[in-house]
């Protein structure tokens, strides 16, 4: 099969579009043809190796996909898979992940991806697959920052930074839709946009500041937040969810935490577990089918184009999502490769 991978972290340049084998799989494993890919920033933190995480080599990037199912271990009986740890997924069937390329797992990119059964998610026929691809990540990192890091409730009041970006977005939609008040920042050129997701008041993000002290919750997906600001604006036991900013090192104001019983979460999606992440790819189809917001999807390129996707999102050349194409291999791939 066709594959975009890397033999050692490094820079864009390091990926390779080549031949490599057909994934085994195991009894609690599917194995997906897989139709399109979306690729994200975290995508780049890993393959360059300032992420560091588990990395078989050669290593397939790349964590998203949606495809069909090929083939599992026990084969099909009766519209289900039988004697094995993976019953549901009948050969045909259109699914969707967003948690492979990390903790040992090989990557999306590729023309088939073997995909733990318990991490895999039937794609409902009612959305475009495309969409679904370009949302898993973002809307599944808003979900599970809101509702399980950040513990939001109908009522809360919540402060969104960066709400025009990917998980930002996201994050407006589904606050707004859970009954929270959304204050959130953006570019002017966005604010209609911002309130159109269901933000009750949007700030120029450059020179405004929320007055208020009160926010419940206060989550900054751009990276670019300050945590005294966003400590001095919390109400007594607001919660502050930290989740962008990989390199930075401000200032923390140890005063204010304690004073106000306060809590600061630390969130990344690659530490979500097997069920949180379920729940959150519930929350991904009721965001899509339940609200206005749907994934900008900035560019469409070939699979063969991986390399140029990584270089477009770290020059920060993109708004929106970047999603690729893997175009159909013909016949000929072995897909019977099962593993003891």
């Amino acid at each position: 099969m066709h594959a975009a991978y890397i033999t050692a972290p490094g820079p864009a340049e390091a990926i390779t579009w080549g031949e490599l084998p057909t994934p085994c799989y195991g009894p609690t494993d599917v194995l997906v043809r897989v139709r399109a890919v979306a690729a994200n920033p975290v995508d780049t933190f890993v393959r360059s190796g300032a992420y560091p995480v588990p990395m078989p080599l050669p290593f397939v990037i790349g964590r998203d996909l949606v495809g069909e199912v090929v083939s599992v271990v026990g084969g099909e009986v009766g519209g289900e898979v039988a004697d094995t740890g993976a019953t549901g997924f009948a050969p045909g069937r259109r699914v969707w992940t967003n948690s492979l390329g990390h903790g040992g797992r090989q990557g999306s990119f590729a023309e088939y991806a073997t995909v733990p059964a318990d991490r895999l998610y039937p794609a409902p026929a009612d959305l475009d697959p495309l969409d679904l691809v370009a949302a898993a990540h973002p809307a599944a990192t808003a979900w599970l920052a809101l509702i399980r890091h950040g513990h939001l409730r109908p009522g809360h009041r919540v402060h969104i930074g960066g709400a025009t970006g990917n998980v930002g977005s996201a994050a407006v939609a589904l606050a707004a839709a859970a009954g929270a008040t959304v204050v959130a920042t953006a570019h002017p050129r966005d604010h209609d946009h911002v309130h159109a997701l269901g933000a009750a008041d949007v700030l120029d993000y450059r020179t405004d500041h929320p007055d208020a002290r009160d926010f419940d919750l206060y989550v900054d997906t751009s990276g670019h937040g300050d945590p005294a600001t966003a400590l001095d604006r919390l109400a007594p036991r607001g919660r502050l969810v930290v989740m962008a900013g990989l390199h930075r090192t401000p200032a923390f104001p140890l005063g204010h935490l304690y004073t106000k019983d306060a809590t600061i979460a630390g969130f990344a999606i690659s530490n979500a577990t097997v069920p949180e992440l379920a729940e959150a790819a519930s929350g991904v189809v009721h965001l899509l089918r339940t609200t206005a917001w749907r994934p900008h999807i900035a560019a469409r390129l070939p699979l063969s184009r991986a390399a140029e996707a990584h270089r477009m999102l770290e020059a920060g050349e993109v708004r929106g999502r970047v999603v690729l194409d893997v175009a159909d291999g013909g016949e000929g791939t072995d897909t019977e490769k099962t593993c003891a």
